[in-house]
């Protein structure tokens, strides 16, 4: 059966010609017999669209639109249309989410995260989806976000899974591992490999009622400042020390009683003697606290958090309301957060650091190999009773060596060390 070009495009009101070579022009192949039917369903508002019949024998040029062409005029002809020829789409109704946060959103890079995210999904969203952020004790305290969110009492919170290793062993996995992967490392794990499904199936086995998502990471930390130089493994015994994470087990084992007091307790417990030193984070994000002010010795490298993700938890409840379009908003402020986050805590680590040497009398020192060999030895005891202990634990472990020891054949070879 011959076939019948149906060729349609805007017409410009000062010419009839039939511009072949347009952007505008749309051309579709049907049969004699669907020509008729075809023709019936497009909208008012295709109306006043040339319509012309083409040769059989019609030059390439003209079939080369047919594969974008036919899918723009049939999708135009299945849109539901009101009596003006308007598109008839359902509105979107906007989401308004009250997000806790475990940090400030003034602390420099990582409260600064959250609120650059809730502005980045407001512009990304057009308003329809706006996500207002509470500072710490403003809806709840940064130990109770997990349960706050997942019972509804919150709708959503932004901190670090290494919070919750009270309840759940594994957590402190998903924001760092001590002499573990660095950013991008991690990031591979995390998207690539199986670290976002196990992620999210620890809190469902848990019985937490929570999405989760990562939405900022940063590079190492400084492994802690201390009021007097440490020099031996003796210095470390009976000191009363803030520790995050899986670090902070390691820390126990060789005689520093750890605690882990949210940021805006660690510098009066500094100050009042409870604690005798600290970790906390980046250099950049350690001096806007003014730890420099107390303990004058802060040590490198970051071996127990060489990088850390932060989680954005939402209510399962109220990420099932979202509509597709505005989970995938989330997901996706979310990602270009990480890049956000780690590109603007990488560029400013440099002038911290110097301005802590040359202004505040800091003494920048880097751990002894025989110190690093301790701490190193120590983690692998460390694993060894978790592993040992919690099934869940054992099989994220399990999966991260082994996503590891993969991709060592890559970054063994690609990489200048």
């Amino acid at each position: 059966m011959d076939a019948l070009l149906l060729q349609a495009r805007l017409r410009h009101p000062s010419s009839k010609k039939v511009d072949t070579t347009s952007s505008s022009l749309l051309i579709l192949q049907v049969d004699q017999r669907r020509f008729e039917s075809l023709h019936r369903k497009i909208p008012p508002k295709y109306h006043d669209l040339g319509i012309h019949y083409l040769e059989p024998k019609t030059p390439m040029r003209y079939l080369s639109l047919l594969t974008v062409a036919a899918g723009a005029l049939l999708s135009g002809c299945n849109e539901p249309s009101s009596e003006n020829g308007g598109s008839t789409k359902a509105p979107v109704k906007k989401a308004r989410i009250e997000l806790a946060s475990f940090a400030p959103t003034t602390l420099n890079v990582i409260g600064e995260q959250i609120a650059w995210i809730a502005d980045e999904l407001e512009k990304v969203s057009g308003g329809d989806v706006e996500l207002e952020v509470f500072n710490p004790g403003a809806l709840v305290g940064p130990l109770e976000i997990l349960p706050a969110v997942s019972e509804g009492k919150v709708d959503a919170g932004y901190g670090a899974s290494g919070f919750w290793i009270g309840m759940i062993p594994a957590a402190p996995i998903f924001t760092s591992v001590p002499f573990g992967p660095d950013s991008s490392e991690f990031l591979a794990w995390l998207f690539q490999g199986n670290g976002m499904d196990l992620y999210q199936e620890m809190y469902d086995q848990a019985d937490f009622n929570v999405k989760v998502l990562v939405c900022s990471m940063i590079p190492p930390e400084t492994s802690g400042w201390f009021a007097k130089e440490i020099t031996s493994p003796q210095d470390l015994n009976n000191l009363k020390m803030r520790f995050f994470g899986l670090g902070g087990k390691v820390m126990g084992k060789l005689g520093v009683s750890v605690s882990v007091p949210p940021v805006g307790e660690i510098f009066p417990s500094l100050e009042k003697g409870v604690l005798d030193a600290t970790e906390y984070a980046l250099p950049s994000v350690d001096a806007s606290q003014g730890f420099y002010k107390i303990v004058k010795y802060n040590y490198f490298p970051g071996w127990h958090q060489q990088s850390s993700a932060f989680e954005l938890l939402i209510n399962k409840d109220v990420w099932n309301r979202l509509s597709a379009s505005q989970q995938a908003q989330i997901e996706s402020v979310c990602k270009a957060g990480i890049v956000h986050s780690i590109a603007y805590s990488e560029g400013i680590q440099a002038e911290a650091i110097q301005t802590n040497i040359d202004q505040h009398g800091v003494n920048v020192k880097m751990w002894s190999p025989e110190m690093l060999d301790l701490f190193r030895t120590t983690w692998e005891e460390v694993v060894e009773e978790q592993t040992s202990k919690d099934a869940f634990f054992n099989k994220v472990w399990e999966d991260l060596k082994a996503f590891r020891a993969e991709y060592a054949t890559w970054s063994n070879r690609a990489y200048i060390r």
